[in-house]
């Protein structure tokens, strides 16, 4: 077997640790490569901007779905209303939610963020769900979009 003669990586290169499992893609970012390990299956190799379309596509269908949970005092979806702060969707499609009410005292505090899991659950291709109830920053109607602000009469 012959020796390949690499150059040392750049600083600013991203050398993933993680083990790669067979079929799972392997997504390059200007690293160089220290070491080939032979795998028992092919691995597919898939360039970043084709991950970044998926990973956007897919967050698209996880905003689409908590797009058909409302607050059933305000005739808006709580993505509108600015209640979702943070979706956070890592390589296992596992999606974690950070989301507010209008106000702590709110009626639906109970259920809304089961109900905001239960619709996210239902993507197809989503692992795990988690929803966090968070109050800081508090809500206001700032958070609104354009859409909800026409809607409830604020413009």
């Amino acid at each position: 077997m012959s020796e390949v003669a690499m150059e040392p990586a750049a600083p600013e290169a991203k050398i993933s640790e993680r083990p790669i499992a067979p079929s799972q893609p392997v997504i390059i970012e200007d690293a160089a490569v220290e070491e080939i390990v032979p795998v028992d299956e092919p691995v597919t190799v898939v360039a970043s901007s084709e991950i970044d379309v998926a990973v956007a596509q897919f967050e698209g269908k996880v905003i689409e779905a908590i797009s058909t949970v409302f607050d059933p005092e305000i005739p808006v979806n709580i993505y509108e209303l600015g209640l979702i702060y943070n979706i956070d969707i890592n390589g296992m499609n596992d999606v974690n939610i950070d989301m507010t009410l209008t106000s702590p005292a709110c009626p639906v505090a109970g259920t809304l963020p089961g109900d905001v899991e239960r619709v996210v659950q239902g993507v197809e291709g989503v692992g795990g769900v988690h929803v966090e109830l968070v109050w800081d920053p508090a809500w206001s109607p700032d958070r609104m979009s354009e859409a909800a602000k026409l809607e409830l009469g604020f413009m």
